[in-house]
């Protein structure tokens, strides 16, 4: 059993000390469950957890080694001699690991993936390559082809290949034109101006070029999925594309609704967010050629990672100003998109359901409701929450629930 271990990951604005699941349960998700767990979540969320510190832990960690393409040599001279070194997560993880020095281990693999990104896209349309080029430049921490790269190096080395295959690099590539097309569509739907601060898409070049923009993306991508010919990875890819359609719907159908339950909110955090990461870390695994126990932890480990980095996203928008955030602090709330922080501070604060219900009617009550989610608990919820998932699939720690959120891997 290989189990992947990243210790303290810095994800630009927060830190998750240590993100670790490794259940390969088939079930399907247990609703009663996901409501009593919802129940004990909020029973706990009056434990302080620092505003950007989020601690995951689990025990007895198998050793994971990954090849770097770069010895320290490389760094200084830009020259490489001799073999890759070993990082060995489990040593290093006694000493804190920011998210760039772990993705150091693949830079050169994100260097290669930035460069293809725009030429893949196809240059028969100059406004559709104007679009991808608006949205590929605006940056990003290419976290999702970052963790194909790392899950095909750690499981590589399981099965004795020396590098990664060429199905690797283009499911890094697939996954990340798949994620990007998704924020096209969402900033479409959600009418935002800005996006990791710079202006969006549809707000350039208007809102039909965007949708067009981010439906030939789709097809690009899924083109390309077609041509690696694994019958399983393109299965699991062209369901993560539905699942982002049936997250929007679930979104949209439940706006200013104040009687959402946690259960949905996990599961449209699924579909939004951790259905994409799950089906990068499995694909990824998939192509080194091992077996399915291992994939189907690598499954597991990427949706718990998802939807632990959803909570955090969304108690981020509470937390940080618009400058850090690259757009409007609150812009979830302000849209009636009820997040983790918001379904807490709901259960402690009854004039909050009143602000919200109002749809923010009055001025100055957007505020007011931010105010009273900070105060009321919400925030606390979430970070409980967030480390709750990061270690709710993990058989072997004796804090974790003897029932973990299964969704179809």
């Amino acid at each position: 059993m290989m189990s992947m271990t990243c210790s303290n990951l810095d994800f630009g604005r927060s830190v998750l000390d240590l993100v670790a699941c490794g259940c390969s349960s088939n079930a399907s998700i247990d609703r009663s469950w996901v409501r009593s767990y919802a129940k004990g979540v909020s029973r706990r969320s009056s434990r302080h957890f620092g505003a950007k510190r989020l601690v995951f832990c689990k025990q007895n960690l198998a050793r994971c080694r990954v090849y770097s393409t770069k010895t320290p040599e490389t760094l200084l001279n830009g020259v490489s001699q001799g073999p890759p070194p070993v990082l060995d997560l489990k040593k290093e993880a006694r000493s804190p690991v920011s998210l760039s020095n772990v993705f150091e281990v693949v830079a050169d693999d994100l260097r290669t993936l930035n460069q293809n990104l725009q030429s893949i896209v196809g240059a028969e349309n100059p406004v559709l390559m104007s679009a991808a080029e608006q949205i590929f430049g605006a940056g990003g921490k290419r976290m999702r082809p970052a963790l194909v790269f790392l899950v095909s190096r750690a499981t590589a080395e399981m099965v004795g290949l020396k590098d990664l295959t060429t199905e690797h690099r283009r499911l890094a590539e697939i996954i990340e034109m798949i994620h990007t097309a998704s924020l096209i569509h969402d900033d479409v739907l959600d009418e935002s101006d800005m996006r990791r601060g710079k202006e969006t898409v549809h707000q350039i070049y208007g809102t039909r070029v965007a949708v067009l923009a981010g439906d030939f993306m789709f097809a690009q991508s899924s083109w390309y999925l077609a041509n690696l010919e694994n019958l399983e990875v393109i299965k699991l890819i062209s369901q993560v594309i539905k699942d982002f359609a049936s997250g929007e719907i679930k979104q949209a159908s439940s706006l200013f609704d104040c009687d959402v339950e946690l259960e949905e909110y996990l599961l449209k955090s699924y579909y939004k967010t951790a259905s994409l990461i799950a089906a990068s870390t499995k694909g990824a695994a998939v192509f080194s050629g091992v077996d399915s126990s291992v994939t189907n932890q690598m499954y597991e480990y990427g949706k718990n990672l998802g939807l632990s980095f959803q909570v955090v996203d969304d108690i981020l928008d509470f937390t940080q100003s618009a400058e850090q955030l690259g757009k409007p602090a609150g812009s979830d709330l302000a849209k009636g998109n009820l997040t983790a922080p918001v379904i807490f501070a709901l259960e402690k604060e009854p004039k909050l359901r009143e602000i919200i219900e109002s749809e923010f009617c009055e001025t100055g009550s957007l505020e007011e409701a931010i105010e009273l989610v900070k105060t009321c608990g919400g925030i606390e919820g979430a970070q409980e929450l967030a480390k709750e998932k990061g270690r709710s699939c993990n058989p072997e720690s004796p804090k974790s629930s003897s029932k973990c959120l299964s969704i179809r891997p």
